[in-house]
């Protein structure tokens, strides 16, 4: 007997693709490539991490005295500054994936916020927390802990030093992305991949930072 038309197999057509973006089912290169830039700065924390714990091993006597000098309570505020905005950050990507790139209504009319004004309260966070970790190396300077002092001061300053220049290159990123909103009429594709991956960096920062402040300010 002939096999009726509802009987047969659907065909397969080819798999549906995004112009100038390849097959839907492909992940996205960017983001893809982000990601495998992101492990290998992991790789390059976790020797600074390997560093720290290493000299201190040896000179436990000298990490006494030096972390008895830390102000905890102000690095706990500027760790929480940080934290917070990485909210703001998530915030402004669901607006970017849902294409919306500026505010809808008032300034004081946060529900319809877009892309561009989370990512500016986040920039604007960041840039407090830099602010922050200068005024703490002012004040470790005036007590004497300096790059060159001893073996923690270097440690320390690396550590720390190296994350903070992180953070600059995310507010840096941060500053391009909300440009690129005031240069075009339509919010593009390519646009909201930007800010996606420009999140992704920001909260590797934010949780590199937060084990640096376990392991330097609360691992005395």
């Amino acid at each position: 007997m002939p096999t009726s038309a509802s009987t047969q197999p659907a065909s397969r057509g080819p798999v549906p693709s995004i112009p100038g973006h390849g097959p839907a089912t492909r992940p996205n290169m960017v983001a893809m490539g982000t990601i495998v830039w992101l492990s290998s700065e992991l790789m390059f924390f976790a020797g600074l991490f390997a560093v720290y714990f290493t000299i201190r091993a040896v000179r436990q006597d000298l990490w006494a005295e030096r972390t008895a000098g830390l102000n905890v309570p102000y690095a706990t505020a500027n760790t929480i500054i940080l934290v917070v905005s990485s909210v703001w950050c998530q915030l402004g990507v669901w607006k970017a994936e849902h294409g919306q790139a500026a505010r809808t209504g008032s300034l004081l009319d946060i529900k319809n916020w877009g892309m561009r004004e989370w990512y500016v309260v986040t920039y604007i966070f960041g840039a407090v927390f830099i602010a922050g970790q200068v005024t703490e190396y002012a004040h470790l300077v005036s007590e004497g802990v300096t790059l060159s002092s001893d073996v923690y001061g270097s440690v320390f300053y690396l550590a720390t030093g190296f994350h903070g220049l992180h953070v600059t290159g995310g507010l840096i990123a941060f500053l391009l992305i909300i440009g690129r909103t005031f240069t075009t009429r339509h919010y593009s594709h390519n646009q909201a991949i930007g800010a996606v991956v420009t999140s992704y960096y920001w909260h590797f920062v934010d949780v590199v930072w937060i084990a640096l402040f376990a392991t330097i300010y609360l691992l005395k």
